[in-house]
Order: structure tokens, then sequence, then C-alpha cells
């Protein structure tokens, strides 16, 4: 799963790397993004892209707790994310995500995870746009997961999808609405990460 991560980046950084307008008017990088936080996503709107401001995590109907991750296994099957999958699309930028490590005593232990030589990827994620409690619309976003690779499955079981770039440009493109091409690029990440402990 993500639960928490981390945005250490200028907009014009940002701007550069997605090749994307900025529709996020005072946006600032965060040490640490929790649930419920406004955080930058990229959207597509025909051949452009755009960096706006989205709220982490679903409405949940169940209970209070927001739903900030959608399994990519089970996109194209779960009422909740179906439709989302093969037309809302879209990229969380991050420069590092947070796991909490099981340890042999019951305690837990923070760890901060990198990609090396890659200060900021990008996670697919869903996004959705409703009206909040004023009436006024607002966009929320959803980090999509997959199983771990050998390096985080010691740490946990999941970890976000993270896209290299020739792939973010593919999950971004609105006009792709094969789920089997889509699915196909939702997989464990298979470059190297660094892991750091949090004290």
């Amino acid at each position: 799963m993500c639960g928490r991560y981390q945005l250490e980046y200028g907009m014009n950084q940002l701007m550069l790397l997605f090749d994307a307008d900025n529709r996020y008017l005072g946006y600032e990088s965060k040490h640490e993004i929790f649930p419920t936080d406004m955080v930058a996503i990229i959207k597509s709107e025909g051949k452009r892209n755009y960096i706006e401001p989205a709220k982490w995590g679903f409405k949940n109907q169940f209970d209070n707790r927001p739903l900030i991750n959608a399994r990519g296994e089970t996109l194209d099957e779960k009422k909740t994310f179906k439709n989302l999958f093969a037309q809302s699309r879209c990229l969380v930028p991050a420069s590092a995500f947070f796991e909490w490590r099981k340890n042999p005593d019951g305690s837990k232990t923070k760890v901060q995870i990198t990609i090396t030589d890659n200060p900021v990827f990008a996670m697919a994620g869903l996004y959705k746009i409703e009206q909040d409690e004023k009436g006024d619309a607002i966009t929320r976003c959803t980090i999509v997961t997959t199983s771990a690779n050998i390096e985080m499955s010691k740490v946990h079981d999941r970890m976000p999808v993270l896209l290299p770039k020739e792939l973010a440009n593919a999950w971004l493109d609105d006009t792709i609405h094969d789920t089997m091409l889509l699915k196909d690029l939702l997989k464990s990440y298979d470059g190297a990460l660094q892991f750091h402990t949090v004290a």
C-alpha cells in the first residue's frame, strides 16, 4: 500500500519534468504527505499535461476512512474504480514514499523508499471530480498499488505502481481505453530502490 509519501520538488521543476502547465496555485513541496491532504497530480487533456490540485482519498461509502489506494489487479472489476480506470487516470509525483516494517518484537520501523538516481518519480493514480459539502467542484485522487518487488517485500507486501517515463506517458494518454494494455503497465517496479530508516 502507500499510506504516506513525500514531494520535495519545486513547481518549475515539476513542469519541466512532466512537460506540464501549472494549474495548482499555492503549491508547496512537502516532506510528508498524509491522506486527505491536497496534493499535486498530473492530468492529460488532449495533447497537453496539467499539474492540478487534488484531495488524496476517495470518499468511502462503508466507513470514514478515505480510499487512498486502489489495487491494480482489480481496477477493471471494482465498481468504484472501473470507469475511472478507463478514462480518468493521472500521475501522482513523489520524491519518496513511506512504509512501516514489522520487527520480530512486534514493533514497527518507519522506512523511507526512494528510487536510485531519480529524485522525482511518477506513481499511477486515478482521479474523479465531485461536489464538496458546499457544492463546489473538487478533484479527489487515489494511488494505484501492486505486489511488492523482491527488495520491497522485505518491508511490505504491497507498493505503489512506479511508472518510468515511457509507461507514464501511456498511462496518461486519454485516448487509450484498452484495459488489457493498461493493466499490463501496472507491474512491480524492476529498478533499484533505496531504503532509509526514519528515526
